[in-house]
């Protein structure tokens, strides 16, 4: 089957976002995708946690999940928002960073917050504290499609292969992994995580990925890597999408997973063992 990366460039602006955003899944669509994936924060890129609380919204008021939910339904495609910056109802205040994966009715298939987050300190001016603004989620999630089991991960995940070893196990073929990657990580880990992550499973990555400096209103602008990226089971890179906004076509071709499954069992010949 043909699938689709979208590579995003998105502002802190959900309203002014959602268009282009719509655009190019559509445009995918025509293009002959039947899976087509958006990178994390499809809704909103900031810096600043102060507008955050005024921009995002809850769930189920959120106009980019209303309108990507319509755009599945219109065109008939799977389609993984790769992340939205949402609201809660949580006393302290904090957002979910939540993946969802529509069905070709415009329905939710599945629905992941990101469990891992974000909290480094890369160098003197770059510090990140996710956890301050976003809650950790707690439950692993696969989804199952007619093309394929699909295990849902969000960026920071990808550091941690214990998660993707227990979606591989649980029978996941695909693991999902869209971003908005630091260019200074992305530039020294991006490809050797995903392609380990694929070789260590058996299973395709696929991780859309946001791209440039992101316009900001009265905040500091936040750049991101690009680099959207498809690995296959056997872990070569199949599309790069380098640092162009825009849609990647590719075809997802399943015999590839079981073949590289029965090359290097790895996941059947794992043991397990005491902590040291």
């Amino acid at each position: 089957m043909k699938a689709a990366l979208v590579q995003l460039n998105v502002s802190d602006d959900p309203v002014a976002n959602l268009p282009v955003t719509v655009q190019l899944v559509r445009d995918a669509a025509a293009q002959g995708a039947q899976f087509i994936l958006t990178p994390e924060v499809t809704n909103c890129v900031s810096t600043s946690r102060e507008h955050q609380k005024s921009v995002l919204q809850l769930e189920a008021d959120d106009i980019t999940l209303a309108a990507l939910r319509q755009v599945a339904s219109d065109t008939g495609v799977w389609l993984l928002i790769g992340s939205l910056g949402l609201k809660t109802e949580d006393a302290d205040g904090r957002f979910a960073n939540r993946s969802f994966l529509i069905a070709p009715d415009g329905s939710i298939a599945a629905r992941y917050d990101k469990i891992h987050m974000f909290d480094v300190q890369i160098n003197e001016t770059e510090t990140y504290r996710e956890s301050a603004g976003y809650r950790p989620g707690t439950q692993a999630v696969m989804a199952q499609t007619p093309f394929a089991n699909i295990g849902l991960s969000i960026c920071y995940d990808m550091r941690f292969p214990l998660l993707y070893q227990s979606l591989a196990s649980a029978g996941a073929q695909i693991l999902t992994a869209p971003a908005a990657f630091s260019p200074v990580t992305g530039a020294a880990h991006w490809h050797a995580l995903l392609r380990a992550r694929a070789i260590e499973t058996g299973c395709f990555v696929l991780a859309p990925a946001q791209t440039g400096t992101h316009a900001s209103t009265n905040h500091k602008t936040r750049d991101t890597y690009g680099h959207s990226l498809v690995v296959d089971p056997w872990g070569e890179v199949i599309l790069d999408a380098e640092t162009d906004t825009g849609v990647y076509i590719f075809d997802l071709n399943m015999e590839k997973g079981v073949a590289a499954r029965q090359k290097v069992p790895s996941l059947a010949n794992r043991r397990r063992f005491s902590d040291p």
